[in-house]
């Protein structure tokens, strides 16, 4: 374990990378070794050794510098450097897929908030389309991942040298179903739904017809049904067939926060307490769920916050429940997840710089 670590992040202009920057410039283990931002500069801002952090993202700049941080252009030289020991890839699933194998060549640890190395199934992969899915580069670089939710893989995690954050959906709705499918509790034949709602932030930051404000605001609209990217995730997670579950993504017309209501059948009858202790015992030394006793999460509750909030009611017949579960799409799904990781991987407290 060490007391700090060179970090730097490549993809600090979009919505996740903001967050990812806000709260590693806070991190207390990081006060000393500032991430080191890196990206796409043109030729005018190169001149000036790249573009200040605060003219992206004004909102991070403080009375400690942070704004005068500068987005420099990347290079693998600039990270050797620097002394980069772990790399943030807040990039797009193909350009992630490119630069993995390359940072892990040069010894760097990489925790990747794309979707580019989470699956492990060709079947699961095939959503994505990769150029290299049949390289042998790529068949070692996968086996090397491990999939980034500490409440389910920490250990594996501690030692990993690639890291696949999850996926915003994805973490909403394993985290709420895989205590209770492991526990052996769930009817499978009768299929499990997951209907899950999302902020438009959710869809990244460049604007597209379907995130237009004329498009999303007073509305609410499916998509991607049974076409998501996230599928693969809840399958290969929660330990499903994709024949057990109908996962339906919704957008929402608010800026960020997941709401997944998931509706399951159990083998036997259950009670409230039953049902609430297979959630504590799952999620006991993880510090970053928080379990709700009698009032079901809301988004309110969770936005701009690093948990993932759990509830759930029983019918009267004890043998249908509704688990619903929130989370911010930016943070829990994507960047404070990440600094989870990282914390885990430098053997420091799980919730550090997080709560």
């Amino acid at each position: 374990m060490t007391n700090t670590v060179q970090t730097a992040v490549v993809g600090v202009t979009g919505y996740a990378g903001a967050e990812l920057a806000r709260l590693l410039l806070r991190h207390p283990r990081l006060k000393s070794a500032p991430p080191v931002f890196a990206g796409r500069v043109d030729a005018k801002d190169e001149a000036r050794g790249g573009i200040p952090l605060a003219e992206i993202h004004p909102q991070l700049a403080d009375s400690h510098g942070s704004g005068s941080l500068k987005m420099q252009p990347f290079s693998w030289e600039l990270l050797s450097n620097l002394g980069v020991e772990v790399l943030f890839l807040a990039t797009p699933h193909e350009q992630s897929r490119e630069w993995v194998p390359e940072a892990l060549a040069r010894g760097l640890r990489v925790i990747d908030l794309s979707g580019a190395w989470r699956l492990t199934e060709a079947a699961n992969r095939a959503v994505y389309g990769f150029d290299d899915e049949d390289s042998e580069l790529a068949a070692a670089t996968q086996a090397q991942a491990v999939y980034g939710l500490p409440e389910l893989h920490r250990k594996d995690i501690a030692g990993a040298r690639l890291v696949a954050n999850p996926g915003c959906y994805a973490t909403s709705v394993i985290l709420a179903l895989r205590p209770l499918v492991a526990a052996g509790l769930v009817d499978l034949d009768c299929g499990i739904v997951a209907d899950s709602k999302s902020g438009v932030s959710g869809a990244g930051k460049a604007p597209t017809a379907k995130t237009h404000f004329m498009y999303a605001a007073d509305n609410l609209s499916a998509y991607g049904v049974f076409t998501h990217r996230h599928t693969g995730e809840l399958l290969e997670q929660v330990g499903i067939a994709a024949s057990q579950i109908v996962f339906a993504p919704h957008l929402l017309p608010i800026p960020r926060g997941i709401l997944s209501t998931i509706y399951v059948h159990f083998r036997a009858g259950q009670t409230a307490s039953s049902i609430a202790h297979v959630y504590r015992e799952f999620f006991a030394g993880s510090p970053m769920v928080r379990l709700y006793d009698k009032a079901l999460p809301q988004i309110q509750y969770s936005v701009r916050t690093n948990y993932a909030d759990i509830g759930f009611q029983l019918a009267a017949d004890g043998r249908r429940a509704v688990i619903v579960s929130c989370l911010d799409n930016l943070l829990k799904g994507a960047s404070s997840q990440a600094v989870q990781n990282l914390n885990v991987m430098q053997g420091w407290g799980e919730a550090e710089g997080l709560e």
